[in-house]
């Protein structure tokens, strides 16, 4: 079978598997298969796959076929212009997150922010990028999945270069030490119920990372009640949300009554996509304090 044959091959499996960009994706597989772009395979489509090629070829459009994300089989996912490795452990970045970034890294440009924790990072991604974009920053990756930590530690040693950046091991804040400039966090947020009616690329994507409990919130919830503890004087709190999620999101952080200045940011399709708080100043806290009691 050669190169031309394959792609024939692959696209008609993929389309009889009612799987989406049958042609591109049969093309990114048998680029990622051989290790060359996709130009070669226009200029060489008369040469001959090696048999050994040939199989991981069909063991690839296999697992396609079968709804396992394009990213976990070639382990390769871009995210603000860089490319990160991926597998079964972690979330697949997507570029709605980017917009959380890009406000993350606006805020520490114009504020000189510099010391960071990436709550629930997966990959490592969102900090990853922060770090890459913000020179003399300190940043911190933590996540409670030994295995999701993995994959962000090789990332940070490959994008950024050894021991650039500290991965924690914690529940949220179980294991955190210290105070940050800014936290941010692309938590668990779909509502356990509605995970089974996701696509069945994402119902392969870990559930850990999915699941946030029966209203989506009960991460949100964690994070904004401790979070105040663990920011420095005018620190950020920034967070992902679901699309559907802005109200609900910024009640749970006024009603905290720990943070102020509470806005959200569209990402590019117009849907609401990351909510950003600062901690409430000590001397209002303390007022507030006192009319209480």
């Amino acid at each position: 079978m050669n190169i031309k044959e394959a792609l024939e091959y692959g696209i008609e499996l993929l389309k009889e598997k009612n799987i989406n960009e049958p042609i591109m994706k049969a093309r990114i597989i048998l680029s990622h298969v051989l290790g060359k772009n996709k130009e070669y395979l226009l200029i060489h489509e008369k040469e001959e796959l090696t048999e050994e090629d040939n199989k991981k070829f069909k063991g690839c459009l296999s697992k396609l076929s079968n709804h396992i994300p394009l990213q976990y089989i070639t382990n390769k996912q871009e995210f603000m212009g860089i490319e990160f490795y991926v597998d079964e452990n972690v979330l697949i970045p997507q570029p709605d997150t980017e917009i959380l970034v890009e406000e993350v890294i606006n805020i520490c440009r114009k504020e000189n922010k510099s010391k960071i924790l990436d709550l629930c990072t997966g990959s490592g991604a969102i900090g990853i990028s922060i770090s890459k974009n913000i020179n003399n920053s300190c940043v911190y990756l933590s996540d409670i999945s030994i295995d999701a930590l993995k994959v962000a530690k090789r990332n940070c040693d490959s994008i950024l270069g050894k021991n650039k950046i500290e991965v924690i091991k914690s529940d949220l804040f179980d294991n955190i030490e210290g105070k940050f400039d800014i936290i941010v966090s692309n938590p668990p947020y779909i509502k356990s119920k509605v995970i089974k009616t996701l696509d069945k690329e994402v119902q392969n994507e870990p559930l850990l990372a999915l699941d946030g409990g029966e209203d989506g919130l009960d991460i949100y919830r964690r994070i904004i009640d401790e979070a105040y503890k663990y920011l420095n004087e005018d620190g950020y709190l920034s967070l992902e949300i679901g699309y559907d999620q802005k109200d609900q999101v910024i009640e749970l952080i006024n009603k905290s009554r720990m943070y102020e200045n509470v806005y959200c940011k569209k990402d590019l399709a117009g849907n609401n996509r990351a909510i950003i708080s600062k901690k409430l100043s000590k001397r209002y806290w303390t007022a507030w304090k006192n009319m209480v009691l």
